[in-house]
C-alpha cells in the first residue's frame, strides 16, 4: 500500500482526510504545525512531523519514503503577517521541491472550483499559480476543486441563532457544498486513482436562500433574510482592501462565491440540514 503524506492534516479537510486513511489501512505520515496540533489527530496518526511550509528548512526529509503528498494547506485568517501567496503558493511549491527531491510520486493537491476562471482574486490566484507550477513539474498530480465546504455554510446557523441572516445579492445563485468527510473520501480515491482534475460538489442543490431558511428551521426561529446589494458591497470591499489587503481579499472572494453559481458532480450522502442541527447542538 501506498506511504502517504497529509500537509494541513490539523485543519477542517486534512482532519478527516487523516480519519479516511487510517479506516482505509494506510500508513501515513502527517505534517503539523506545533506540538499542540497534535492532540487533534493524535488518536488516527502514529507519525507526526511538526515542520511549517513557509520555512523550509523545517521541512527537509519530510517526504522520504512517501509516495504521495496530500497537500490542503492555505490560510483563511492571517497570521504572522502571512498572505496568501506566502502559503498557498510559496508554502505548497516548498512542499512540492521537497518531494521532488525526495522521488515523491504523486502530489494530490486541493484548489477552488472554477478556479482558473476566478484568478483576480488573490486567494484563487494564489491557488493556481502553484498548480501552474505543480503541472510543469514533470510529476504525476491531481488537483481537487470542491465548490464549498459545510464548515463554512455553518455560519448562517451562527446567524439565524441571532435572529437574522445576511446574504449577498439575491440569494438565488445555487451552490452545492459538500461535507469534510464525504470530501474526504474523495481526496483518498483520487490518491487510489488517476485522474488530474476532479470537480466535486456535495448531493444537494440549493439557493442562498434556500440554505438561510434551513438554517433558520434548524433552530426553530422565523425567517428574516436581510440582502447586502452586490455594488455595496463592492464598494465595502474596496474600502477594506485600503486598510487590511488580506481581509478585503476574502471579502471579495465571499461576495463572488456568493453572487454566481457554484455546482459541481454530486459526490456523498450527508445533507446540510444535519449539518445544520449539529451546529445548533454545539451552539448550545
Amino acid at each position: 500500500m501506498q506511504r502517504v503524506l497529509v500537509a494541513g492534516a490539523t485543519g477542517y479537510l486534512g482532519g478527516f482526510v487523516v480519519r479516511e486513511l487510517a479506516n482505509r489501512g494506510y500508513a501515513f505520515r502527517a505534517l503539523v504545525r506545533s506540538a499542540a496540533s497534535e492532540e487533534k489527530i493524535g488518536e488516527f496518526a502514529r507519525e507526526i512531523v511538526e515542520g511549517e511550509v513557509t520555512k523550509p528548512e523545517t521541512i527537509v526529509g519530510l517526504c522520504d519514503g512517501i509516495d504521495v503528498v496530500f497537500s490542503s494547506i492555505g490560510i483563511t485568517r492571517q497570521k504572522d503577517g502571512l498572505t496568501f501567496k506566502d502559503v498557498d503558493y510559496q508554502g505548497n511549491k516548498n512542499l512540492l521541491d521537497e518531494a521532488l527531491r525526495a522521488g515523491v510520486r504523486k502530489f494530490v493537491y486541493v484548489s477552488v472550483f472554477n478556479g482558473p476562471a476566478l484568478r483576480h482574486l488573490d486567494i484563487v490566484d494564489a491557488h493556481e499559480a502553484f498548480v501552474d507550477v505543480l503541472a510543469s513539474s514533470g510529476m504525476e498530480f491531481s488537483v481537487i476543486r470542491p465548490t464549498g465546504y459545510f464548515s463554512d455554510m455553518g455560519e448562517l446557523v451562527k446567524m439565524a441563532i441571532g435572529g437574522r441572516v445576511w446574504i449577498i445579492g439575491p440569494g438565488t445563485n445555487h451552490v452545492n457544498p459538500i461535507h469534510g468527510s464525504d470530501l474526504a473520501v474523495a481526496c483518498v480515491d483520487t490518491i487510489e486513482g488517476s485522474t488530474t482534475e476532479i470537480d466535486v460538489g456535495g448531493p444537494e442543490t440549493m439557493s442562498w436562500n434556500d440554505a438561510a431558511r434551513l438554517a433558520f428551521a434548524a433552530v426553530d426561529s422565523p425567517v428574516r433574510i436581510s440582502r447586502v446589494p452586490t455594488w455595496l458591497m463592492g464598494s465595502v470591499v474596496r474600502a477594506v482592501r485600503i486598510f487590511n489587503r488580506h481581509q478585503g481579499e476574502l471579502l471579495a472572494f465571499f461576495t463572488t462565491m456568493s453572487t454566481t453559481d457554484s455546482v459541481a458532480p454530486t459526490f456523498g450522502r450527508r445533507r446540510l440540514v444535519d449539518h445544520f442541527a449539529d451546529c445548533r447542538e454545539g451552539s448550545r
